[in-house]
């Protein structure tokens, strides 16, 4: 059950990031999903040393570095996505 409530909550997270970022981010839903819940991983492991909750919690903090976290790796999906597609053309 806690593999879905990560997907589900990686997915908003994602959403959420891809809001946020400004401009137009040519990722998949997928790409989106990934990057939610590689920020969602993040998130919880800076609130579990912060000492607000368990890895797996949802809890306030946990949840808002976990969007920083996911913007930022946004921005780099797009950094290493755009350099292959300007090299290209």
């Amino acid at each position: 059950m806690q593999i879905l409530g990560l997907i589900v909550v990686g997915l908003i997270i994602g959403a959420l990031a891809r809001l946020i970022k400004p401009g137009r981010q040519r990722l998949s839903i997928v790409a989106t999903l990934l990057l939610g819940v590689v920020g969602a991983l993040i998130g919880g492991v800076v609130a579990s040393l912060l000492g607000t909750g368990d890895i797996f919690e949802l809890n306030v903090i946990g949840f808002i570095v976990a969007v920083i976290a996911a913007v930022l790796l946004i921005g780099v999906a797009e950094g290493l996505s755009g350099g292959r597609n300007r090299a290209v053309r």
